[in-house]
């Protein structure tokens, strides 16, 4: 199988999240999970200071444009090209150059990969951050984010938690 890469997609402005969930509804229905990857909207975390108070908001890294992590070929690219919203790939003429290692590093974006001492369905204490002393089973695991997806009590209710592979251990 061919390696993924990490392209740029050109979208109208102000439809990025709309073609991220486009094109992840696509993967699901034609059932492309293991040629595209992944699909994210970078975001940053901004202060703004709005009447004398501050506050932190979430904003678009790149305005105008989605990543995605996939296996190029003439499906992937027939999909994404032909989503909703999508003006094309960015490159030169109609060929889709992916992104280097030095262009991906800023983005947060990591391609090592990360051995953990935890797997599905085992018992895990978050050790840092929000969720920090709270003990959970693993639901789900995201390499390429390099999260876990736990169950936490709250309100009564189980409900899903993501967090970083950094802030847990096992029990």
């Amino acid at each position: 199988m061919a390696e993924a890469n990490w392209y740029v997609v050109h979208t109208y402005s102000g439809y990025e999240n709309k073609v991220k969930a486009n094109i992840e509804k696509t993967i699901e229905n034609r059932h492309l999970e293991e040629e595209i990857l992944e699909v994210r909207v970078p975001m940053q975390d901004v202060v703004e200071l709005k009447n004398g108070a501050r506050k932190t908001v979430q904003k678009k890294m790149f305005p105008g444009y989605v990543l995605i992590n996939m296996v190029m070929n003439d499906d992937t690219w027939y999909v994404v090209r032909n989503t909703r919203g999508v003006t094309g790939f960015v490159g030169p003429g109609s060929k889709p150059v992916p992104l280097s290692e030095a262009e991906m590093k800023p983005l947060g974006i990591k391609t090592e990969n990360v051995s953990v001492d935890f797997a599905e369905g085992d018992t895990i204490a978050v050790v840092a951050g929000v969720w920090k002393d709270t003990i959970g089973v693993v639901q789900r695991m995201d390499y390429s984010k390099q999260t876990a997806t736990i169950n936490v009590e709250l309100f009564g209710r189980e409900t899903p938690v993501e967090i970083s592979f950094a802030e847990v251990r096992r029990m």
